[in-house]
């Protein structure tokens, strides 16, 4: 089980300003918020991944087309709450990559949303529920 990932940030400000509305919705809390790292951790659960911000040390821009992180997919419990993350993330400007939808291509069932954050990280919320409504 993956424990934590660690992730640099041009900006830890703002990247901490825009996660600090994101990962309530996904079941996190804020760990730790210092100068130089912020962190979230699961609320519930002692088991899970918790995410670290850190400061990254050059100025280069990020792309997800390089070596390194892809992006991050965060489980929901439903489609609404896809929905509701889609909302929130049109609601801070973030580029939407994919609204939400089904990708059969992936799994039965495979309803999900992409977006950038304000580094260029894709983020994705998915939901593996069957269900009727969109």
């Amino acid at each position: 089980m993956l424990r934590h990932i660690g992730v640099n940030v041009r900006d830890l400000v703002r990247a901490k300003s825009y996660y600090d509305e994101f990962m309530p919705f996904l079941g996190y809390e804020l760990h730790i918020s210092a100068a130089d790292q912020f962190a979230y951790r699961p609320i519930s659960d002692e088991h899970g991944s918790s995410f670290f911000f850190y400061p990254s040390l050059e100025e280069a821009t990020y792309s997800r087309h390089q070596p390194g992180l892809q992006h991050l997919a965060f489980m929901v419990d439903s489609r609404y709450e896809v929905h509701k993350i889609h909302a929130k993330a049109e609601a801070l400007g973030s580029e939407i990559i994919h609204p939400p939808r089904l990708f059969p291509e992936y799994r039965p069932y495979y309803y999900a949303t992409f977006w950038l954050d304000p580094e260029g990280f894709m983020l994705e919320v998915l939901c593996l529920r069957e269900e009727t409504n969109g």
